[in-house]
């Protein structure tokens, strides 16, 4: 496997929190390699250490020991300011909650990452947001308030915004988690196109429906990986079963 491809690196990697006099081990020694162009969805039970390991990936937190590689660059050992550049340049968010600024159009929110990255000072925000929001195709709803959309183009909002920067990693937390079964196939459709196109998609699920939509499937208990394969018989997003569905 060549290193030029691999857009994350895990070696051994750890994270323990001390509360008082106790020590909770959340990873005990992660080894994780995903390509560029792969769709992980990453599962477990309450307390397996996903979102432990969701936020080390996003570069949210730091493990305690151990080797964390992004796109080729060691990041284990970055502060704090380092670690917020390193999100700017290679990592789109996507919430359960989508995290959108009420009364705002979708325009001014899917423009709010490039205000804040001085790397992107070139690029026109007005311009990468309408972008965006036309490769997921809310191009004639960026007037529209937060307020005034579905929960399902909500969230499309909230992914267009992730991809504005063009990021190498797209993380998703239980994106679908808010969503009717219609519209969780929608994002799900949407997640395929993008991973079709070469972006990299890692999410965080604990609906095995929703697993099944992706290429590899890594399940965590007790801070460990005890499971990952690829998926055999990936889901496709099908509109029009999840249409017949929802009558």
């Amino acid at each position: 496997m060549s290193s030029q491809n691999t857009v994350i690196r895990l070696h051994d990697l750890r994270k323990t929190y001390v509360m008082g006099r106790n020590e909770v081990h959340a990873l005990r020694g992660i080894d994780l390699t995903i390509t560029a162009g792969e769709m992980v969805a990453i599962m477990g039970a309450s307390g397996s250490g996903k979102s432990t390991l969701m936020n080390i990936i996003g570069c949210l937190d730091r493990p305690t020991s151990g080797i964390y590689e992004l796109d080729g660059e060691r990041v284990d050992g970055l502060s704090r300011d380092q670690l917020a550049d390193i999100r700017n340049r290679h990592i789109g968010f996507v919430f359960q909650g989508f995290n959108l600024l009420a009364r705002t159009s979708a325009q001014e929110n899917v423009e709010l990452p490039l205000l804040y990255d001085r790397r992107n000072s070139k690029v026109d925000p007005v311009a990468a947001a309408r972008e965006a929001l036309e490769r997921v195709g809310l191009g004639d709803r960026r007037d529209h308030l937060t307020n005034e959309l579905s929960g399902g183009q909500q969230q499309r909002v909230a992914i267009a915004r992730a991809l504005v920067t063009s990021p190498s990693l797209l993380l998703a937390d239980e994106p679908t988690g808010n969503l009717d079964t219609r519209t969780s196939v929608e994002v799900m459709a949407l997640f395929e196109e993008l991973n079709d196109r070469g972006l990299t998609v890692v999410m965080v699920t604990h609906e095995n429906d929703i697993a099944a939509y992706a290429r590899r499937v890594i399940e965590l208990r007790d801070g460990l990986i005890v499971r990952d394969e690829r998926v055999a018989d990936r889901r496709i997003a099908n509109l029009d079963m999840a249409s017949a569905g929802a009558a």
